[in-house]
């Protein structure tokens, strides 16, 4: 099995069951635009290679681990939070929502991205993930996603952990003026996610649900990436609609 890295960091280890991960473009099989770890269903990508993929991931995270055990969303830029309690594999998705909330042993949850934010959650019996770009952060959909798990859970918000993984970065993530009317209206004030006005605003997402999570008492922290000038990451900014996903990944071992 050829290694696939993975991005981590040592914030969870006090979740001693617990693997995670945020993986680049290497490692994989697919070809062209997608070479070679893409993640995502594409119009380009065979079935062979996505599962093939997903195989060599899920290896990283546990050698005892396969596809199978995979759960991925369709994701919709919304604020919908599922509880999984079985994984479908990669070419079938649990449901319709962006983030995902588990209580339950060798189920590998992933969240798909290139430019938005993927958020990783882990807690005293549960992890989580979640996928925001700019209409999830408004909608809340982070916050909402560490209230599920901890209510699943039943631990304090307190004893959550999120880890934020490569995204597009605020310099580089120029918007339109009813992007950064949302984020306000969503109670967020533009002085901690607008990094500049002119000539179009520019937005750092990060800032926004960094503070969104702590309001809630949860500790965050962060795996940094640029996903627009750091090229080990698929960017739809940098390579258009037909460029490939990468993905956070969590998963409680038994």
């Amino acid at each position: 099995m050829n290694p696939v890295p993975l991005l981590t960091t040592g914030a969870l280890s006090r979740f001693p069951s617990v693997r995670h991960g945020f993986t680049t473009r290497a490692g994989g099989v697919s070809t062209g635009a997608l070479a070679s770890l893409n993640l995502g269903r594409r119009d380009d990508e065979t079935p062979g290679h996505l599962v093939e993929n997903w195989t060599r991931v899920a290896y990283a995270l546990d050698p005892s681990l396969g596809a199978s055990r995979v759960a991925v969303l369709s994701q919709v830029h919304g604020d919908e939070v599922l509880v999984v309690g079985h994984p479908q594999g990669p070419l079938n998705v649990v449901g319709e929502a962006d983030g995902a909330v588990t209580t339950a042993t060798d189920v590998i949850l992933a969240v798909r991205v290139a430019d938005c934010v993927p958020v990783l959650f882990a807690a005293p019996g549960g992890v989580a993930v979640a996928h925001a770009g700019w209409r999830g952060v408004a909608a809340g959909v982070a916050p909402k996603t560490a209230r599920v798990l901890a209510d699943v859970t039943a631990c304090r918000r307190s004893e959550v952990t999120a880890i934020i993984g490569p995204h597009i970065s605020g310099e580089r993530f120029e918007v339109g003026e009813e992007v950064v009317d949302a984020l306000i209206a969503a109670g967020l004030d533009a002085g901690t996610f607008v990094v500049k006005r002119a000539p179009k605003p520019y937005v750092d997402l990060r800032r926004a649900v960094t503070r969104q999570l702590e309001a809630l008492g949860v500790v965050v922290e962060h795996v940094y990436g640029c996903t627009i000038d750091d090229e080990r990451f698929f960017s739809h900014r940098r390579g258009g609609p037909k460029t490939g996903r990468f993905a956070g990944v969590i998963v409680r071992r038994s």
